[in-house]
């Protein structure tokens, strides 16, 4: 708590401190746009080197399990969230990212796929996904799609065939969420208090191991981090200067490359964080719709999320090495063509900031997300339904900043949540 404490004060300190304009005169699109990669190259960079540290704790759980290397391992997946969160700003404005996105943080996920679950709240069945229950670590072969797949050996090929098999997006069995669950295991506390608490005996080897298939689930938890290790590789020389991220960005053009930055904040803001991440789960009173359901880590999640915005826009980021990457930006464009506008835009994301930092106080102090969410909670689910509001409103200013830029029509990301909430109710 101290640690994350700290560096919210030091994240304040940063962005107070950072200018609303270059320094040495009125960039260049093309030197917002390099700069733009670079804080992609260096943040993707900061997420490997946290999940190279979370398969080292992993491989301690593996190698000797314990209470003691569970926790350890439960530590450095959540100490590794805050990196791999804050760049999830690239996504929507890279197509290059989003086809990659669903490997490395796809949810919410059908769990049963993967190990065992509790059928009285989970179910049997599902008539959207035939391998709803399939507990690949319980079973060596499952007939699926009128073939027998072959599940005999736990390894990266395996999670391969089985991420969004016969076109489940729920077929979840690679990236964060599904070590999260390994980790954890389901969280059946509702919206009341607790998070999952897989024992650590699921690892244990020999007559101590509960649940059975010891060994197969640390070979698939195992294989989820190295492959997480190698997706955030490959995503961080992507976005080398000869990488085909930034080869991709160029063709898009000047302009087109900036419409690519602000489609990342304007889509991540609305459709994706302010909709489906948020408004879908207070809507429904649904702890199954919160991001990071089963550790009850959503608020930072969440709070990352509207950093790596920040970051974006105002061009500012501290490195995990604690080096300040400070270089022209979205803001210093906007600030040179509609000053009154940007500082508008600043003053959005600082409110939204705030919203999202409640969230997380309100977390750590008194109730985990899931419980914010929940029926009869007015006063949680207003603190929820502020940062809501406030990342809408920030993002009808940025549409407004595009158009101050004269920039081809953008169109953001939107979400049933948002925009017909009743039909999203009568579905459910």
């Amino acid at each position: 708590m101290k640690k994350l404490a700290t560096a919210i004060a030091l994240a304040a300190g940063l962005w107070a401190a950072a200018p609303a304009h270059a320094a040495d005169g009125d960039p260049t699109k093309q030197a917002i746009l390099q700069h733009y990669g670079d804080l992609a190259q260096a943040m993707y960079g900061d997420a490997l080197k946290q999940a190279r540290k979370l398969q080292t704790a992993v491989k301690a759980l593996v190698d000797k399990p314990s209470e003691a290397s569970l926790k350890a391992a439960r530590a450095a997946w959540i100490a590794s969230r805050p990196w791999y969160q804050q760049t999830e700003v690239f996504r929507f404005g890279n197509a290059i990212v989003d086809d990659w996105e669903g490997r490395v943080n796809s949810w919410p996920l059908d769990e049963g796929l993967i190990d065992y679950v509790d059928t009285a709240s989970y179910g049997e069945e599902s008539d959207e996904n035939p391998l709803y229950t399939a507990n690949i670590i319980a079973n060596r072969q499952v007939k699926f799609g009128g073939k027998v797949l072959d599940a005999s050996k736990v390894d990266w090929k395996l999670l391969r065939k089985l991420q969004e098999a016969g076109g489940v997006e729920a077929n979840v069995a690679t990236g964060y969420h599904a070590i999260e669950f390994l980790l954890w295991g389901q969280d059946l506390n509702g919206t009341g208090p607790g998070a999952g608490n897989r024992p650590w005996t699921d690892y244990a080897r020999g007559g101590d191991c509960t649940h059975g298939n010891c060994d197969r689930r640390a070979q698939y938890l195992s294989a989820a981090a190295q492959l997480l290790v190698d997706d955030l590789t490959e995503m961080t020389h992507d976005w080398k200067p000869e990488g085909p991220a930034r080869k991709a960005l160029v063709e898009h053009g000047e302009d087109g490359g900036i419409a690519a930055i602000l489609t990342g904040i304007g889509s991540l803001s609305y459709g994706e964080l302010a909709g489906e991440r948020m408004k879908l789960g207070l809507l429904l009173h649904d702890p199954e719709e919160e991001q990071d359901c089963f550790s009850d880590n959503t608020h930072n999640s969440h709070y990352y999320d509207v950093e790596g915005m920040r970051i974006v826009y105002s061009g500012t980021y501290k490195t995990l090495g604690g080096t300040v990457m400070k270089g022209p930006s979205a803001s210093d464009l906007v600030q040179k063509t509609a000053p009154d506008l940007n500082k508008e835009m600043l003053a959005k994301l600082a409110a939204t900031h705030a919203a999202v930092l409640a969230i997380k106080q309100r977390a750590e102090t008194k109730e985990a997300y899931d419980q914010m969410i929940g029926p009869n909670n007015p006063e949680g689910n207003a603190v929820v339904q502020a940062a809501i509001d406030r990342l809408t409103d920030q993002t009808k200013t940025l549409e407004r900043v595009v158009g101050s830029l004269k920039l081809k029509a953008i169109k953001f990301e939107g979400s049933d949540s948002l925009d017909s909430p009743d039909k999203v109710a009568k579905k459910k």
